[in-house]
This record gives C-alpha cells, structure tokens and sequence, in this order.
C-alpha cells in the first residue's frame, strides 16, 4: 500500500511539473520584457536629451527651436534602432539580476530548471526587440532620416570636393554628317540627392574636351523626371535599353572660350539624361544609413550590374541583416553575467560591466566596418566575426556556472 501511495505522489508531481514550468516561464520572460522594454526606454531617452542639447548650439534665425525639436523627432527611430541591442543586454542583465537578489534563480535550479532553460525563456521576449529593430530599418528610418536632413542639412552647394550625393563621369560622343558618332570629351556629373518620385536637388556638370580642358559648367537647382527614351532595342541589358530623362530648372551654364575668356547664360530649364531609371538615382544619391534592408540590397544588387562596388553599403546591408544575431547574442552575455553567487560581485557592478560591455561591442562593430572599408575584406565575414565572439564568450561563461 506505501509503495502504491508513493507511486500515485510521484506521478502527481510529474503531472504538475509541466505547469508549474509554465507559471515560471511567463514570470521570468515578463520580467526580462519589462526590465528590457525599460532599459531601452531610458537609454533612448538619454540620446534624445543629449542630442538636443547638442542642437541649442546651432539655434539662430533660420534654425529655431521648433525646427531643433522637429529634427530630433524624425531622428529619434535612427536613435531607438541603436540602443536596442545595448538596451537587451542591459535589460536582461536587470531582469534576472532582480531574480537573483531574491534567490529566485537560486530556487529555480534547486527545483531543476536548467541554465539553459532559463537563457531560451530570457531569448523570447529579446525576440520582439529583434522584429522591433528589423521593422524600424525597414519601414521607418528612409523615411524619417530624409526628413531630419530636410530641416537641418548644411549647406554644401561651395564645396566642390563634397563626396555627398551622387559624383560620375559619362563620355559623350558626337554625331558627324555621316552619322557616326566621335568621342567629344566627358562630363562630370553631380546630383545631390534624390526621391523615389523622380525629383533631384541640385546638380552640377562639368564638361570636359578630349585634352581634359574644361569647357563648361552647368548648375541647376533641381529637376523633375519627365519620362524614358529607347535607345537601343538589341542590348543585352534591359537597363541600357532607355536613357532616362530630366528637366532641370534654374539652369547657369557658364561656357569657357580660349584664351580662359568666359561667358555667362541662365536657362529656365535644361535636360538630363542617365542611363538608369529614377529609382536607381534614388538609391546612389543616399547614405547607407538611410536605406531600408531590401533598398540596401537593390543597391548592391544595381552596383553589381554595373561593375562597382560599394563596401560602405554593404557593411550596412550586412549590420542591419546580422543585426538579430548581434541582440540575441548579447543577451547571452548578460544571462552569463547573473548567474553565480552576489556575493562575489554585487548586482550593481555586473549592470555596469555589462553596459561597458556593450558599448565595446558597439565600437567593435563599428571597427571592423573601417577594417572592411580599409582593406576590402569581405564585409559579412568582418560582421560576423564580433557576433560570433560574443556568443561563444556568452557560452562559455554560462557553461562555467553550471
């Protein structure tokens, strides 16, 4: 009869495990949700008040203060996206220090639960920051960046070596009586920027002859696409098929003689041709920064066609790709940081190395970028590689507490 009564126990107990198993794991993951949700809040709001502060000491006449607080406003996503993976290790680091503080964790293990288990409960809800970050670059940042550049852009338009927009250099050929066409020297285009309606800022060109001599220079304040043109219908190349086409407006053409004589002529308006359709424009003429994932991979999908490359652009398409891994295993970092005993390091110091931890990460990040950008390497190799360290150290360190 005892043995009977102990099996029917045990077997009850077996029974309430499951469920017992699930009361605790939507505690611990409300917890890491609420304590990453604040830490990502109170660092985001950190940026937000440093920033502006930053911007009262461009305040004049043209740049007010509505217009500072309008700037901040449209940049606050780009800087939400950034402290989402510092905001996660911090977050979680919180979450399961303040279980620790009450040897709630202590419990837990004593009960049978798993380190590994305990990390996997913490990791779901680090998952709605990962869709939260993914969402922002793609839907948000083009749009609210371009925003924020409209309200506090400097002014560049006597900076000829600017290396903002979009630079090129097109041949240009002539047509003779015969029909023939002679090489008539190259122009040397610019164009500021650009939008996905096929309106352009400022453009510059410069024509130069055969012997490099410059000729004439062109600037007009903007443009408006006015449609496309077949050029040749045999080309292997769909995009070479049409030469797309520009109105400029507020056109200076100043035409240089022999003899450095020079004369002066406006234009109501002008037209410029491209070999590619506004949306490519769109795309050459931002920053990395700026684009969404899928545009960032249009882009180095449109430099490939053409034979060019792009490493800046691909570091970022490969930043905001890897960006899940890069929060996922920083999570894991912070999970090794708690478990263990506080008497040996109190909670407040594992929060604070913990945040040291994750700015290195950052700047390592952003390192081996110019590493990639430097020496050409590949990029999602150079990505990849911070990752990848910080989830074996995060493995490693959990793997000693157990």
């Amino acid at each position: 009869m005892r043995s009977l009564f102990a099996k029917s126990a045990k077997s009850n107990q077996l029974a309430k495990k499951p469920a017992n198993l699930k009361v605790l794991s939507r505690y611990v993951k409300l917890n890491a949700l609420l304590a990453i949700i604040a830490a990502v809040i109170g660092l985001w709001a950190l940026q937000l008040i440093f920033s502006y502060l930053s911007e009262l000491d461009s305040l004049d006449d043209n740049y007010t203060m509505g217009e500072a607080l309008k700037y901040i406003f449209y940049r606050s996503p780009y800087f939400l996206e950034q402290f989402i993976p510092t905001g996660a290790l911090l977050g979680a680091v919180i979450g399961l220090g303040l279980l620790a503080n009450k040897s709630e964790l202590v419990v837990m293990r004593a009960a049978g639960v798993s380190i590994y288990r305990i990390v996997g409960w913490v990791l779901q809800p680090a998952l709605i920051f990962v869709l939260l970050a993914l969402a922002i670059n793609q839907f948000v940042l083009p749009s609210s960046n371009q925003l924020a550049k409209q309200i506090n852009d400097e002014d560049s338009t006597s900076l000829v070596t600017s290396v903002r927009g979009y630079w090129t250099i097109q041949p240009r050929f002539e047509t003779t009586e015969a029909g023939s066409a002679t090489p008539d020297g190259s122009d040397i285009l610019y164009i500021d920027y650009a939008d996905v309606a096929g309106n352009i800022g400022e453009v510059k060109r410069w024509h130069l002859d055969n012997n490099g001599n410059l000729q004439t220079a062109v600037h007009a304040e903007g443009g408006k696409y006015t449609g496309r043109e077949p050029i040749d219908v045999n080309s292997e190349k769909p995009s070479e098929q049409y030469r797309y086409e520009w109105q400029l407006n507020d056109m200076v053409k100043l035409s240089i003689n022999q003899g450095f004589e020079s004369s002066q002529a406006i234009s109501p308006s002008d037209t410029l041709s491209l070999p590619f359709a506004p949306e490519s424009v769109y795309l050459l003429t931002r920053k990395a920064e700026d684009l969404s994932l899928t545009q960032l991979y249009e882009h180095r999908t449109f430099m490939r066609q053409q034979g060019n490359r792009s490493l800046d652009h691909e570091v970022a398409f490969w930043q905001k790709l890897l960006s899940p891994l890069s929060i996922l295993s920083l999570v894991i970092v912070a999970c090794s940081f708690v478990f263990g005993s506080l008497r040996t390091h109190s909670l407040g110091l594992r929060i604070v190395v913990a945040l040291l931890f994750g700015l290195l990460f950052s700047y390592i990040q952003d390192l081996v970028g110019f590493v990639s950008l430097a020496t050409g390497f590949s990029p999602m190799l150079m990505v990849l590689l911070p990752i990848i360290g910080s989830a074996l150290l995060g493995g490693y360190l959990i793997k000693r507490q157990m």
